[in-house]
């Protein structure tokens, strides 16, 4: 895996997820109470043994900067290893904020010159699933393809939401449209590309039909690699995989992991999901709390009920409040006797006594660092 770089495009502002996103990267997002939604893909790259990762950020890039800080929770900070932060820039002729997918590793065809790869993974950092890299790049190889897309079967009903491809009998892509309308196929694009360095350096510094440059691989450069009879291919990829763009999306995936028979087994020891450690001393459940179903991480005291829900480092659940079917980030407060039913709490809010969110039908979001109610 020397021979091949990782590129991580996490720099999407996540509009989709509300309130969540005002002041975070989507891929900064906390997900499964201990984790970011970029560990994820972090963490493929890891176990999948790829020593040299970029990471692409451009909206609100603070916390996931400090997040990832050298690698050293997914071993990228070791001799012949190593993470950079690439953020988009200013040169005298021209600004440098990144207009899309292509256009953002246009602007980094420098680093990676640098890097004396021949291959390029490119990926999204908002995306939750468990791949092994290294086959897919062997299947590019066995190939002998310029590009290599990992797809997979989506409902019909969500199809018109990805990049949908027509494949021959050698699994060559024959057609490509991005986001259709009426998708001829369900068969859907990962977000997850392998290119050989020389064809997509070929193809990032063409112009497209007016004139202008590449900007996103769905749209622009995959359209006219077809166009050019490339071998472009699907890579088959079965297993548990979800875009968590969405405030439905990011609190199902949640839901998941309470799921002991979910495809997203966290619990796999041969496939681990590495984050950083905070050092939070460890829950305290009372005598009088009754919990459920749940995933309660460190530095949490329950003193209510919780049922199936995800709380996150450092959550406080008061006396007789109930915690049902919701998911609740780090270090917010609920005070004694409310209800939360079906809701995604941001970090750090407070929600007074007796203060009651969501239905249960609808999901309730509440922004972080939100007052609920009184003073407690």
């Amino acid at each position: 895996m020397k021979d091949m770089l990782a590129m991580i495009l996490a720099g999407g502002q996540g509009s989709r997820l509300g309130p969540l996103t005002k002041k975070l990267a989507k891929p900064a997002v906390p997900f499964g109470g201990k984790y970011r939604i970029i560990d994820f893909v972090l963490s493929n790259c890891a176990n999948s043994g790829i020593r040299k990762v970029a990471v692409l950020t451009q909206y609100q890039p603070l916390i996931l900067n400090e997040h990832i800080g050298n690698g050293s929770p997914w071993d990228l900070n070791g001799r012949d290893s190593g993470v950079s932060i690439l953020q988009p820039f200013a040169s005298a002729t021209e600004e440098k904020w990144f207009k899309g997918t292509a256009h953002a590793i246009y602007q980094n065809l420098p680093y990676i010159e640098s890097t004396n790869v021949d291959y390029v993974l490119i990926l999204s950092g908002d995306h939750v699933y468990k791949m092994n890299y290294e086959k897919m790049l062997a299947y590019h190889k066995e190939k002998n393809a310029s590009l290599t897309i990992a797809v997979i079967e989506v409902p019909w009903e969500e199809a018109s939401r990805f990049g949908i491809m027509n494949t021959d009998e050698n699994m060559m892509i024959t057609e490509f449209a991005e986001k259709p309308e009426k998708p001829e196929s369900n068969l859907a694009s990962m977000g997850i590309y392998i290119f050989s360095y020389k064809e997509l350096k070929k193809y990032l510094t063409l112009k497209d039909v007016n004139g202008d440059g590449m900007i996103d691989f769905g749209q622009d450069v995959i359209p006219i690699m077809i166009e050019n009879q490339e071998t472009v291919v699907a890579y088959p990829f079965t297993g548990y995989w979800k875009d968590v763009g969405t405030i439905d999306s990011l609190w199902e995936s949640n839901m998941d992991l309470i799921d002991p028979d979910s495809e997203l087994n966290i619990q796999d020891q041969s496939w681990r999901i590495y984050s950083v450690n905070h050092t939070m001393p460890p829950q305290y459940i009372t005598s009088e709390a009754k919990v459920r179903d749940s995933l309660i991480v460190e530095g949490c005291i329950v003193r209510g009920d919780v049922d199936h829900s995800v709380l996150s480092m450092g959550v406080k659940i008061g006396k007789g409040s109930v915690v049902k079917d919701s998911i609740i980030m780090s270090n917010t407060v609920i005070g004694d006797n409310c209800v939360v039913n079906k809701a995604l709490i941001g970090e750090n809010v407070i929600i007074a006594d007796g203060q009651t969110i969501g239905d249960g039908e609808t999901i309730e979001v509440v922004a972080e660092s939100s007052v609920v109610g009184g003073n407690l």
